[in-house]
């Protein structure tokens, strides 16, 4: 009798109202148990709150499965877990768009720590603004003692939206974005920042992602902030730069730039692919342009820049685009390895090109950054345009002793 009671339970619970709390029972949750209906009309924001919040209610390893369809969203969805989140969790959502109708600059997917928050994985989401609200997806830990650390963001879609299409702020660490795209968003296509009280950003790592056609940078890295790789990645058409490194970048691998500087009104006064300070390291990164970008780098260099195998070029009203200009701190190293594409130096900033076309250019000052050496021997060029040598360190632009001419 009491099976058949919760049977009965059950069918009339199923009848009357899909929206009650249903049991975890293989660690999923399901969007339309809460009631969302993802039909594009009816307004879902409620029905999704509740379903994030039993799944991101407890340390059990939970995912909320949302199912294909348009889910219309008019205030900002929340997951930020009271307690300690230790194993994963997540949201499954492959075919599902969060279509945004929400103004005044509210974001649409905040995910905040509060705590010890760990394994968050977000597959398959697709975010859509009209313009109004602010990131489409705002994640964000900036307490001290409390962290957002290993975390994944795959297929992921945001476009449209008036603010960030991501955004990710203070101790959020260790975290992957793949396969993801990010377009004709107001603001950056993504945004990285340390914390603006506390909290640092570091060790993120991005994958074959996109920005493009977004109303600032394609990605920006800001604050401080340098710990990030973007890999296979490319970034086009956007407004300004497709990316903006202020404080240095880890590492770009085999990413592209094109046509970025939309918003310059001509090729003079356009700008780089990406602009960089501090360090970086390029390794098979490639800039086109037909319109206003310049070149793939614009740099200032106070620590080690490294560009390997890197091209820069353009046709049509960009032809006479070119691979970067540099400028930066005497102590500092600028070094292009097999790179394709005219550098140039800024007040006389010195860069050390090996093979491309340039063959073996190194500096001909006596106290150069990239001096010449042949063992034991210094070579540079005096005042007078003659070549000198010297076993040992030179002293002065005269030391050692002249062995021809340079002219």
């Amino acid at each position: 009798m009491a099976i058949a009671g919760v049977a009965a339970g059950g069918m009339l619970a199923a009848g009357n109202a899909r929206a009650q709390v249903p049991v975890r029972g293989d660690r999923q949750l399901r969007s339309i148990d809460f009631g969302a209906k993802g039909d594009g009309v009816s307004d879902d924001t409620d029905a999704l709150q509740r379903a994030l919040d039993a799944t991101f209610a407890d340390d059990q390893g939970t995912f909320l499965v949302v199912a294909p369809g348009t889910y219309r969203i008019s205030r900002t969805l929340q997951i930020s877990p009271k307690a300690h989140v230790t194993r994963a969790n997540g949201i499954l959502a492959h075919g599902a768009r969060l279509h945004s109708t929400i103004a005044g600059g509210g974001n649409v997917l905040e995910i905040l720590s509060r705590s010890t928050f760990r394994f968050l994985q977000l597959h398959g989401l697709e975010i859509r603004g009209e313009g109004k609200e602010g990131a489409g997806i705002h994640l964000a830990c900036q307490q001290d003692g409390k962290y957002l650390y290993n975390f994944a963001l795959q297929d992921v879609i945001v476009q449209g939206c008036g603010g960030d299409g991501c955004r990710m702020i203070g101790n959020v660490f260790e975290g992957q974005i793949a396969n993801s795209y990010f377009r004709n968003n107001r603001g950056n296509g993504l945004t990285l920042a340390h914390g603006e009280k506390s909290g640092i950003l570091s060790a993120i790592h991005v994958f074959a992602s996109v920005f493009g056609e977004n109303g600032a940078d394609g990605a920006a890295m800001l604050n401080n902030c340098y710990d990030a790789s973007f890999n296979g990645c490319y970034f086009l058409l956007n407004k300004r730069y497709g990316l903006t490194a202020r404080n240095g970048c880890t590492l770009l691998s085999h990413c592209g730039f094109e046509n970025n500087h939309q918003g310059a009104p001509d090729f003079a006064r356009g700008g780089a692919g990406l602009k960089l300070n501090n360090f970086g390291t390029l390794v098979g990164c490639t800039a086109y342009s037909v319109y206003r970008q310049t070149a793939l780098l614009e740099a200032f260099v106070s620590g080690n820049l490294v560009l390997i195998g890197c091209t820069g070029s353009g046709g049509g009203k960009a032809r006479n685009a070119i691979l970067g200009r540099i400028r930066g701190e005497r102590k500092a190293s600028a070094i292009a390895i097999g790179c394709s594409g005219r550098l140039e130096a800024d007040n006389g900033f010195e860069i050390l090109e090996l093979g491309g076309g340039a063959g073996l250019r190194a500096s001909d000052r006596w106290d150069g950054r990239h001096g010449l050496r042949l063992g034991d021997y210094h070579l540079w060029v005096d005042a007078a345009g003659a070549l000198r040598i010297k076993r040992g360190a030179p002293q002065s632009e005269d030391d050692g002793r002249a062995v021809g001419a340079t002219g």
